[in-house]
């Protein structure tokens, strides 16, 4: 007994320096210390921790039974701010700790790790940073760790493969790199794992085998590469296995069926797997969901679906399956005997061969069914309406032929209708108009004929209808300018007749009216002006006449066409006024008068006027007449009227003179203030400050991960809506602890202060503040780009799903795009006020618009070349060095060369074979001597195709215009600016034309 007490006590005497005594002061003043440390604006959730209180009826605490510790705290979802105190180290006896679904900032504290009894720890969803501790591996007893969504950073600490009692292990959501530890094999207990949404890389160790017991794995978004290790024959208990959004590659083995034999959902999309579907799949009774889109998978789809009754989702689009010749469907009847299907997604595929009538017999559960850019023929089966829980029906962009069946009528659930790019014919059913739940109506691009059905008004829900390229007639049906929730009508390229009536103006959502080369006449409606979310109007190749009405409202427009009417007045001034006016035709029609030089029309790249002979005036570069002044008549019966005339003609003349000289002087003086003043940047100088720090916190709703669209060298791109204006913009907060930081900042404000182009992004102003810590603070707002970056669109396996673009780029956007980005650059480099390189060219710099124009964005590394007459190349940005990105930076930056307009040109290249190629400069095929540049020579000879983003060989292009040939002269061009010395690249004057040139002859053969 004796020996019993003394080790107790010995015990003790350990455990006290560590606070592990038996009383719950230590536990007490552990709480108050955290408190503390919470934002004192939420601080009064936590009222209850005080010292009148008992701890153990303190809110969210639990202790235990016998000596009343704390063992419990569930402080999830209560939205508490400020940092996790390192005291929390102390609750000794803690076993359950939940700090989830809050706004807690800082690191994880190391003294976590002092937690000895903790079981189960949740920290998800906050903004924690730095890193996983390594003190982590002292929770020997841990069961369930939860630390997804923040903003954790390196990487997977190899001491976490030490808690060998761990079940489940949540890391996704996270900024984590680098290699998964071989040593996680170790956790041989382990029946969750999620690392999804990550920067994480290289192959998945072998030791990775021996976790048996797995369940549920998630490995989506990260940049493992390599062959997956499916020989793991020891997961034969896995139900989920989600790798999708990965570099995983290789063949996918034939006995993958055998290997998962209790797998319920398998996602493998977005990878680089190759080779045909593995037949054993089917073999698996309990698969619900399969989706192994966007690979490159080849051969036919294995009809032995069919026996997987529990089948709910089959996703393998864009792919190569099929071959564009019968047969390739018969899948389509196989899955007929899936009496739970929900969703069958094969598009973007060369499946070939008529519709089968078996389509019709599918599960009447399916809700989506996407069959759209392949190469199906033949007519839709009559009895389709059989699918009467269908909410997506996408059948675009193939050959499909005859009437819109009439039981399409009983689809009443219907949202989403995508027929566009086929061949039908026929009338547009007026039943369609009884599918009142539909958003989406794509028919363009066909041969439908007749009127447009008046039914179609009771759509009310309806978002985007599209009627575009048939041979329509008739009138717009009245009640269609009723649905206000419109935001796409496209009806141009038709032969309807009518006006536009005053209608148009309840179309209060609309952002594009596209009514072009119909048979409309009369005049523009003055209701025109209250459809004020309008970008784009395309009303070209009508018979409008009369003046433009009042439409000064619209100042979110964008691209207006009225080309090819009767239209006739002045050209109305506020044009001037539109900032985000990047088009505007108004050629051919009976305009006169004197063209404003305010504005757009300080321009001439982006507006178009020939045509109307009784203009004048205007900048030089339109080259239309000048304006005439008119003189009196002579006349000797009014020499008053003469006389007044010469007066004032004279007093004119002098106060011009005199505003000239004022003028001069005030440019003089103002030039050599800025010759002595060297001290303030003449940058900031440009800008006022409209908003400020507290502004932008709460635009972005406190810097939220929820609103970052982007990072960059030196700073962070939130989406953010400006409290005082109401409108969404970009902001890029500066990292000031990031060397070159504030040089860069300087560098894109003097950048882009001065220059005006409809292909740059427009920055709106710069902030430069103290943040509510008391630390500087410096951001530039841009406008906001809706489809993000052109890097998203070549590569969407490499983003979040909730982010990724819905559809690929085609051959013309891409051709379209690129002009965009070359016309920019020509500006920069030619037509500035200062020579200017950008310096850092590559897709996440180019960012695209509602119409997926291109503009070319972040100017931290631009240089005005003017300027290195006088200053060294080390006093500009940051140190000497490279510039820009590798694999997209120039040769000669490499060996200490100056930027100039030629390292762009090589820049453009690259970006122009990867745009085509699908592939970036630093894809794993090259290395050594291989480059993108030399892979893109040795295939350019007979092997185009070869080569080519296989998302453009699905496209489904069928003009007379060769496919090859249009890459092969885009590609090169490429090379061509990728020429080792800069002296044989192209110039982007030189570059704009050739791509210019090749775009013409695909719409000339297309047409």
């Amino acid at each position: 007994m004796r020996m019993f007490l003394f080790l107790s006590f010995s015990a003790l005497m350990l455990l006290e320096p560590y606070g592990f005594t038996f009383t719950d002061e230590t536990d007490r003043q552990t709480l108050l210390e955290f408190k503390s440390q919470v934002s004192e604006n939420k601080r009064v959730i936590l009222s209850s921790w005080n010292n009148s209180v008992p701890l153990c009826n303190w809110d969210k605490v639990i202790c235990g039974l016998k000596h009343k510790r704390v063992t419990g705290l569930n402080l999830g979802g209560l939205q508490l701010g400020g940092v996790i105190s390192p005291s929390i180290g102390n609750l000794s006896f803690l076993i359950s700790l939940n700090l989830s679904d809050n706004s807690f900032g800082g690191k994880i504290p190391t003294e976590v790790g002092n937690l000895f009894r903790l079981e189960y720890l949740d920290m998800s969803q906050n903004f924690l940073g730095g890193g996983i501790p390594t003190s982590m591996s002292n929770c020997s007893r841990l069961l369930s760790l939860r630390l997804t969504s923040n903003s954790l950073g390196e990487g997977v600490p190899s001491e976490l493969g030490s808690l060998m009692k761990l079940e489940i292990l949540y890391l996704g959501s996270n900024n984590l790199k680098g290699n998964l530890p071989a040593s996680m094999g170790n956790i041989t207990s382990l029946k969750r794992l999620s690392l999804a949404y990550n920067n994480m890389e290289g192959e998945i160790p072998d030791d990775m085998a021996r976790l048996s017991q797995m369940v549920f794995v998630s490995l989506t978004v990260n940049n493992f590469s390599g062959g997956f290790p499916f020989h793991v024959y020891n997961w034969s208990s896995l139900e989920v296995l989600s790798i999708s959004i990965n570099s995983f590659s290789g063949n996918l083995r034939p006995d993958l069926g055998n290997l998962l034999p209790k797998i319920r959902t398998l996602f493998l999309g977005s990878n680089y797997f190759t080779g045909v579907i593995p037949t054993t799949l089917s073999n698996i009774s309990n698969l619900q969901a399969l989706a192994i889109g966007n690979n490159s998978l080849i051969g036919s789809i294995p009809l032995n679906f069919g026996k997987v009754n529990n089948l709910q989702l089959v996703a393998l689009e864009v792919n190569s399956l099929g071959s564009y010749s019968s047969g390739d469907l018969d899948f389509l009847s196989a899955l007929t005997n899936c009496s739970q299907l929900v969703i069958i997604s094969v598009g973007g595929n060369r499946l070939g061969g008529p519709m089968p009538t078996s389509i019709a017999n599918l599960s009447r559960t399916l809700i989506s069914l996407e069959l759209g850019k392949n190469l199906i023929s033949g007519s839709i089966p009559q009895d389709i309406g059989n699918l009467i829980s269908l909410q997506s029906l996408y059948l675009e962009e193939n050959i499909l032929t005859g009437s819109l069946p009439a039981s399409l009528g009983k689809l009443v659930g219907l949202g989403k209708l995508h027929m566009n790019s086929n061949r039908m014919s026929g009338e547009i059913p007026f039943y369609i108009g009884n599918i009142t739940r539909l958003e989406s109506l794509y028919l363009s691009n066909n041969s439908f004929e007749g009127t447009i059905p008046q039914s179609l008004s009771n759509c009310s829900q309806m978002l985007y209808l599209h009627v575009g390229n048939n041979k329509l007639s008739g009138t717009i049906p009245p009640g269609i300018m009723q649905i206000s929730s419109l935001v796409h009508l496209k009806m141009e390229g038709n032969s309807l007749t009518g006006s536009l009536t005053k209608d148009v103006g309840r179309l209060q959502n609309i952002v594009e009216l596209s009514l072009g080369n119909n048979k409309l006449s009369g005049q523009l409606p003055q209701a025109l002006g209250n459809c004020l979310s309008l970008g784009v109007i395309y009303l070209q190749e009508n018979l409008f006449d009369g003046a433009i009405p009042d439409i000064k409202g619209l100042v979110s427009v964008r691209r207006v066409d009225l080309s090819n009417n009767n239209l006739s007045g002045s050209i109305p001034r506020y044009f001037s006024n539109f900032s985000l006016l990047e088009y505007l035709n108004l050629s051919l029609n009976n305009f006169e008068g004197r063209v404003p030089t305010e504005g757009v029309f300080q321009n001439a790249t982006i507006i178009s006027l020939f045509g109307n002979k009784d203009l004048c005036g205007g900048i030089r570069e339109l080259q239309l007449r000048p304006c005439l002044v008119e003189t009196p008549p002579r006349q000797t019966k009014h020499p008053s009227l003469l006389k007044k005339v010469v007066i004032g003609v004279s007093v004119g003349i002098a106060f011009l003179l005199l505003l000239l000289i004022v003028s001069i002087r005030w440019f003089i003086k103002r030039k050599n203030s800025r010759r002595t003043d060297n001290q303030t940047p003449s940058t900031l100088g440009a800008f006022h400050e409209k908003i400020s720090y507290g502004d932008l916190q709460k635009g972005t709703d406190g810097f939220s991960l929820r609103n970052l669209i982007g990072s960059g060298n030196f700073g962070t791109v939130f989406k953010a809506l400006l409290p005082t204006e109401n409108n969404v913009v970009a902001v890029k907060v500066l990292n000031l602890q990031r060397r070159g930081a504030m040089k860069s900042f300087l560098a894109e404000c003097e950048s882009l202060k001065n220059i005006r182009h409809r292909n740059l992004v427009k920055l709106l102003t710069a902030c430069s503040s103290i943040d509510f810590q008391g630390n500087e603070f410096r951001a530039l707002i841009y406008d906001f780009m809706p489809n993000g970056s052109l890097d998203m669109w070549l590569h969407p396996e490499e983003v979040e799903e909730v982010h990724r673009p819905s559809r690929t780029l085609t051959l013309l956007e891409r051709l379209n795009i690129a002009i965009d980005v070359a016309s920019v650059l020509d500006y920069l480099h030619i037509h500035c006020h200062e020579p200017i390189a950008h310096c850092d060219l590559k897709p996440s710099n180019v960012l695209l618009d509602d119409d997926l124009c291109a503009h070319v964005s972040d100017f931290g590394l631009a240089r005005l070349l003017l300027k290195f007459d006088r200053e060294s190349f080390l006093n500009q940005l940051s140190s000497a060095g490279v510039r820009g990105t590798i694999g997209y930076t120039a040769p000669e930056y490499g060996m200490g060369g100056q930027p100039s307009i030629y390292g762009d040109v090589y820049s453009f290249g690259v970006l122009l074979l990867e745009m085509f190629t699908g592939k970036r400069p630093t894809n794993y095929l090259f290395g050594g001597n291989v480059t993108l540049h030399s892979y893109t020579k040795l295939a350019l000879q007979d092997k185009v195709l070869d080569i080519a983003d296989n998302s453009i060989l699905n496209s489904g292009l069928r003009v007379s215009f060769p496919l090859d040939e249009c890459l092969t002269l885009v590609l090169e061009v490429g090379l061509r600016c990728c020429e080792e010395s800069s002296a044989n690249r192209l110039t982007m004057s030189e570059v704009e034309k050739k791509l210019i040139s090749v775009r013409e002859r695909f719409f000339k053969a297309k047409s």
